[in-house]
C-alpha cells in the first residue's frame, strides 16, 4: 500500500524525528502511522494536510488529487462552468480543452510578437 505520510515527507526532506515535533507526537507515532500500524488522529490529519498543502483525502489513499481548490474559492460562474463541464461526453470535454488550449497559444503568439 502507498503511504503518503512518508512520500510527503521525504518529498519535504523531513525526517520522523521532525516531523514528530512538528506534530507534537512521539517518533515512533510517526512510525507507526507510516507502517501502518497505528491510525493518524483528525488533529493530526488536518495539521499534516495544512503542512504539505494536500487533502486529507490525498494523505488516507481516498484519492489520487493532492489539492483540490476549495468551493469557497471559485466564484458563481467558475462553478456554473465545472458544473456544466461535468455534464459533457469525453468528446466534448476534449474539444473545450482544445479550444482552451488555443487561447492560450493565441495570446502567447500575441504577447511574443508585442516583445519583438
Amino acid at each position: 500500500m502507498i503511504n503518503r505520510i512518508k512520500e510527503l515527507r521525504e518529498e519535504k526532506g523531513m525526517t520522523q524525528q521532525r516531523l514528530s515535533i512538528e506534530l507534537g507526537v512521539t517518533q515512533e507515532a510517526v512510525s507507526g502511522y507510516e507502517n501502518g500500524r497505528h491510525f493518524i488522529s483528525m488533529p493530526c490529519l488536518l495539521k499534516l494536510s495544512e503542512m504539505f498543502n494536500v487533502s486529507c483525502d490525498y494523505i488516507l489513499c481516498l484519492s489520487d488529487i493532492r489539492n483540490i481548490t476549495a468551493i469557497k474559492d471559485l466564484s458563481h460562474e467558475e462553478i456554473q462552468l465545472i458544473s456544466d463541464f461535468r455534464t459533457l461526453l469525453p468528446s466534448e470535454r476534449a474539444m473545450v480543452k482544445g479550444y482552451i488550449n488555443g487561447i492560450y497559444d493565441n495570446r502567447s503568439k500575441k504577447k511574443s510578437s508585442i516583445e519583438q
